[in-house]
């Protein structure tokens, strides 16, 4: 088989990378029905925060792949 273009190989990983995560974003989901579970506001908090830390840190790793390393000069 031939090896995929970058391109294509970012394609390929980032469609099932993404479709790996909503999936689990709806089990995540399917934990809300008080019927069956029992949990805190403070445990969705924690829960969602983490989330969003996480998405944000991923976020950032992308939008500093596109911007040249920042040296910092030395100044007297």
């Amino acid at each position: 088989m031939p090896k995929d273009d970058p391109r294509g190989a970012f394609v390929r990983l980032a469609e099932a990378r993404t479709n790996k995560i909503l999936k689990a974003l709806d089990l995540l989901g399917n934990l809300s029905n008080r019927s069956n579970y029992s949990y805190s506001d403070d445990d969705i908090r924690k829960i969602f925060k983490t989330i969003g830390d996480r998405t944000a840190n991923v976020s950032s790793k992308f939008q500093a792949a596109g911007q040249p390393k920042k040296r910092d000069l030395f100044k007297l």
